[in-house]
């Protein structure tokens, strides 16, 4: 019964809809899959994988046919599409499959006989599908366009709005188009006009075309390479779409289409009516139509407006940029209280002071002969009278280039940290740690996860290392030790290489971005976190350690964050590895807490009872009140030495001259107060003089950064005074940059640098904040990094360790979810994920390279561009900070040989040019003295470039020199920093297109004198304006062309909101005030101003 239903024709109709069907799903996922991995989804491609995987039994099989076919796709895009195409059996009735055919090389498939023959084959006189025809409009409507064929039947199709070109070509009734007939149901046609050549009517995509009537196929391509050919739109590493001009080497031959205005069809109208023109040359032209036509005008261009695509992805529909309320994170508790107040005031009188130096220089410049600095009216100018004269004037300032509180500190001797007198080995064991070694090493044994809590200066960076290596547990695999700072994972490898008895890269080495100081025998291996992450990146499991130890966790950076969730993890999969977690603060709860609940081992520190002493009144201006408190203290309090905390370099150098010159109006009846100065900038050289001791009769003070928390150890400390504030880096997601601001600490951090008086003996802190203060506006802790900084590259590189799902990832402090949206839109921006927040095959190379994504997306662009070679130096030379000096005496002589080096491009080929330079003579060191180029920097750019050179070796991205041809490598340039695009502002400066922001191009740049229409700025500093440094100007058709998920050309038949929000400015009028055109400002009509004939008379009497 069952075998006679199923031969019936209705049960054959049937199992023919559902064979198809399932043909369908399993066309459209292989479409899926190849579009979120290739980002192609041709569906004939996809039919074509499909036929070869129903074909191979196996993956290795797969693999093998798509290879010779031309198709080279990752093994793992080949395991899933197998298994997709396995996934769904097919019907044990249908007839054996059939051999796969190459859709490049079949037809329309095997014909059948008879009566089916007959209906399938196309009638004489009418196209067949994938035909080009030759067609009229004949209506219009919002989906799209009505045309009608020129065949013997008349038909009429519908041309979609997305099967039109798109660039924007106007359609009119009775115009004639090429249309390609791409889908036939029953009666209705479905038309594209985007296909086919309007000019020409070739076939851009004859891979669709059928056979023709003689039944002989025709010979086409590889589907892998011929529709690229065919489009001219191919995409490569880096996602973009490269144009045919890059292909061919060639500019397009396309004239720009400009819109007509309302004169000009007036005009049209005019001529045809007289009989002048004939109406019939002008298909396009519509008079009743008031856009008239668009047509093409050689030489003649219409601005072109650009605007945001507010176009979200499905993953962030309701959350991007567009619908959110986008502001600054917000680090301080109370944000009205009394310690919020005065930073903002200290950042106004940071600001002020800045000014007033900035007038004393300019008044000091204007002094001396007007032709003797002037770089800004001329670079380059001739050698003559103002070399002379600025000889003359460095005679008298040379002395000038160091202050003199930096000459009385740092310039008689330069000595080399503090001496001991110990051996090495005596000096270990004078260290807290050594007491309790044997305990930790059984606490280390008997606990996977172990907490240590220790002071800075007790030994646990420097002996739990060897002290594990002692104990054999580098027998089963490497010891890694993370940093949080690049400087402290190298001078702490230098320092246990000379404890361990090797030399710096063999048993001991340290390893940090772009530079890597280790061997095949190094068995303790200090890293920043950064680097580590890195590591679980290539390797989930960490396989070649036995032991990794995340020093100085109190400073919650955001790589130790994410590296604790993910060791987590990992310490569940790998019972033998040891995680040991060391911080120098109280918190240790809170890790216990973290990592289920594990022990806490505490180092007893040498630590003295301190005495808190808190200000009765809220101080306005803590610079002023922290050097007063010095001075008090040096001539009323015993001796000892004194450690002041302040935010910055710019604060310590003003305080540290305020103190000098104060100290110098008391004279020799006071005794002598030595000043040092500590920040993460200052030279190994003159950090080392803090450590050594005061001479007798005198005292120390050391005016310093955070840094002096917990990083460094200052022995002879009795006195710290705390005026509560530091500086912390904060993202600004309206502004896209991190910028750093002064904030309240945190009560931690008052707590670490009040201990800091307590290690030499009993000592005070000098609190210059109410104690109220301390318990109501400072936080607990301090705010961790994840939830104040840029997010970018972090989401990549977690999105590349397959963790999708960010807001349930198991972080101790979560961030903020608008932080992570602005991220993941930034990501998706850049092309690295898809539509709905997957990784891409662009988002995957990006991750490959440690560095920011933008800079990523911008070496990838370059490969595609064909001008790689150049984006690896300006990466490197970016990435490496400034590389021009210009001392006081010699400014001019400075800023004429860097005005050499300027490129008319910009800033980013200037940094090109300097490299090729140096390179050109031989990475001469004499070289960059002569034209006042830090050597250091340029080498530190040749190592960042060799890295980044391996990188791209490993992967096999081709490195090619564009050349002459520096359009390419702007372009690649646009294509990673394309966010960062500003126009000019009629009003002055520029202004960003992403949130109108108005900035201004730094005075030290190369187009500061050209002024560009559009510039691209790799970064935003904040000084007396906003300045944009590293700037190149653009051609704004590339923001579009590289860009389209963040650019859009603006519709030219509305106005844009940046026109919108343009003022009119009147002409200047010498008779009137500059507003008294507004109604606003004129008089009622009862004081009406006299007519122009009373003025008159007026005027004569």
């Amino acid at each position: 019964m069952v075998a006679a239903k199923a031969s019936t024709p209705a049960g054959g109709a049937v199992r023919d809809g559902l064979r198809r069907l399932t043909q369908l799903s399993l066309v459209s996922k292989v479409c899926s899959e190849l579009e979120a991995h290739l980002g192609v989804g041709d569906r004939v491609l996809a039919e074509f994988i499909v036929d070869l995987g129903r074909a191979s039994p196996s993956v290795a099989d797969f693999d093998a046919k798509l290879k010779a076919h031309g198709a080279d796709l990752p093994d793992y895009l080949a395991r899933t599409l197998h298994t997709v195409i396995h996934a769904i059996p097919t019907h044990a009735d249908d007839a054996p499959v059939p051999a796969p055919q190459n859709p490049a090389s079949r037809g329309t498939g095997a014909r059948v006989c008879g009566k089916d023959k007959a209906e399938e084959r196309v009638r004489d006189g009418d196209p067949g599908l994938y035909q080009v025809c030759r067609g009229k409009v004949t209506g219009l409507a919002d989906a799209g366009c009505f045309v009608r064929l020129d065949d013997a039947r008349g038909r009429e199709g519908l041309v979609h709005v997305s099967e039109m070109p798109g660039r924007r070509i106007a359609v009119k009734r009775g115009q004639e188009v090429f249309v390609k007939i791409v889908s036939v149901q029953g009666r209705n046609l479905g038309l594209s006009m985007r296909d086919v050549d309007q000019d020409t009517g070739k076939d851009l995509l004859p891979l669709q075309r059928a056979r023709g009537e003689d039944d002989v196929p025709r010979p086409m391509a590889n589907p892998w390479t011929d529709r690229a050919a065919a489009t001219g739109r191919r995409t490569g590493v880096s996602g973009i779409v490269i144009p045919e001009d890059n292909q061919t080497g060639t500019a397009s031959s396309r004239q720009p289409i400009r819109r007509m205005s309302s004169p000009e069809r007036w005009e049209m109208k005019q001529l045809i009516a007289s009989g002048v023109l004939n109406a019939k040359d002008y298909p396009a032209f519509d008079d009743e139509d008031s856009e008239g036509m668009n047509y093409q005008e050689e030489g003649v261009e219409e601005e072109l407006e650009i605007e945001l695509n507010e176009d979200e992805p499905a993953f962030l529909r309701g959350q991007g940029r567009s619908t959110i309320d986008v502001s600054p994170v917000r680090i301080s508790t109370n944000p009205d209280g009394s310690l919020s107040r005065a930073a903002v005031l200290q950042s106004a009188l940071i600001k002020e002071r800045r000014d007033i130096r900035n007038k004393e220089q300019r008044a000091l410049v204007d002094s001396i002969p007007k032709d003797l600095n002037r770089p800004w009216e001329d670079p380059v100018p001739e050698v003559g009278g103002r070399y002379l004269a600025q000889e003359l004037r460095g005679v008298g300032l040379s002395a000038e280039s160091m202050p003199e509180w930096k000459k009385e500190a740092y310039g008689k001797t330069v000595t080399f940290g503090q001496t001991s007198r110990l051996s090495i080995l005596e000096q270990r064991q004078s260290l807290p740690i050594f007491r309790l070694k044997n305990e930790l090493i059984q606490a280390v044994c008997d606990n996977q996860v172990l907490v240590v809590i220790g002071e800075t200066g007790s030994g646990k960076t420097t002996q739990v290392t060897q002290y594990l290596a002692e104990a054999g547990y580098i027998t089963r695999g490497k010891i890694a030790c993370t940093q949080p700072r690049r400087v402290a994972a190298e001078s702490v490898a230098k320092r246990v290489s000379e404890e361990f008895g090797c030399r710096l890269g063999e048993e001991v080495g340290y390893s940090i971005r772009f530079d890597d100081h280790t061997g095949p025998d190094t068995v303790i291996k200090y890293m920043t976190d950064g680097m580590l992450l890195r590591e679980i990146l290539l390797d989930t499991d960490l396989s070649s350690y036995s032991v990794v130890m995340l020093d100085e966790a109190h400073e919650r950076t955001i790589y130790t964050d994410i590296l604790f969730a993910l060791l987590k993890k990992l310490i569940r999969r790998r019972t033998d590895l040891k995680l040991i977690v060391t911080s120098a603060t109280l918190d240790a709860e809170k890790f216990s807490g973290y990592f289920f609940d594990c022990n806490i081992f505490t180092i007893p520190g040498r630590t003295y009872p301190v005495e808190i002493l808190y200000s009765k009144q809220p101080e306005s201006d803590y610079m002023h009140a922290a050097l007063l408190t010095v001075s008090q203290i040096h001539l009323t309090e015993p001796e000892g030495d004194i450690l002041l905390f302040l935010t910055g370099q710019e604060e310590i150098d003003h305080a540290c001259q305020c103190l000098y010159e104060r100290m110098k109006s008391l004279g020799r009846n006071v005794p002598e107060l030595l000043i040092y100065a500590v920040y993460s900038a200052q030279p190994a050289e003159m950090q080392s003089k803090i450590f050594e001791p005061t001479p007798p009769g005198k005292r120390k003070v050391v005016v310093a950064t955070n840094i002096a928390e917990a990083s460094i150890t200052i022995d002879g400390i009795y006195y710290v005074i705390d005026p509560g504030f530091a500086k912390l880096n904060v993202y600004n997601p309206k502004q896209g940059l991190d910028s750093l601001i002064i904030t309240p600490i945190s009560q931690a951090s008052a707590k670490q640098r009040a201990g800091r008086a307590g290690r030499t003996g009993p000592g005070k802190c000098y609190r210059l904040y109410t104690e109220s203060a301390y318990r109501n506006e400072m936080p607990p802790t301090t705010t961790p990094e994840i939830q104040r900084i840029n997010l970018g590259e972090t989401v990549l590189n977690m999105k590349a360790m397959g963790i999708n799902d960010l807001l349930s990832f198991d972080f101790m402090d979560p961030p903020a979810p608008q932080s992570l949206i602005t991220a993941m839109e930034q990501l998706y921006n850049l092309g690295a994920l898809d539509e709905e927040g997957l990784l891409t095959r662009v988002g995957k190379r990006m991750a490959e390279f440690p560095q920011e994504p933008p800079l990523s997306k911008m070496l990838l662009a370059s490969v595609d561009l064909g001008c790689s070679d150049e984006i690896l130096t300006i990466i490197a030379m970016i990435q490496t900070g400034n590389i021009f000096y210009r001392p006081r005496e010699k400014q001019a002589q400075a800023d004429r040989k860097r005005g050499n080096f300027f490129q008319p491009e910009g800033d980013h080929l200037t940094l090109l040019t300097v490299y090729q330079a140096w390179k050109a003579k031989q990475f001469s060191g004499p070289w960059c003295y002569e034209n006042f180029v830090q050597l250091t920097s340029l080498r530190r750019a040749q190592d960042v470039r060799k890295q980044l050179l391996e990188i791209m070796d490993k992967y096999k991205l081709n490195v090619v020199s564009a050349g002459n041809d520096l359009t390419k490598a702007r372009k690649a340039i646009t294509a990673g920093f394309f966010f960062h695009a500003a126009r000019k502002d009629p009003q002055g400066g520029y202004r960003t297109i992403a949130d109108h922001q108005q900035v201004y191009i730094h005075p030290a740049s190369a187009l500061f004198q050209q002024q560009p229409e559009w510039v691209i700025y790799h970064e935003v500093v904040m000084t007396t304006k906003e300045y944009m440094r590293e700037v190149t100007a653009i051609d704004p058709r590339w923001l579009v062309e590289l860009a389209p998920r963040f650019y859009r050309s603006a519709d030219p038949t509305k106005i844009s909101k940046r026109k919108r929000q343009e003022r009119i400015e009147p002409l200047y009028d010498r008779y009137n005030e500059p507003n008294s055109w507004r109604l606003s400002k004129r008089r009622g009509s009862s004081q009406a101003k006299p007519s122009c004939r009373e003025s008159i008379k007026q005027d004569i009497q």
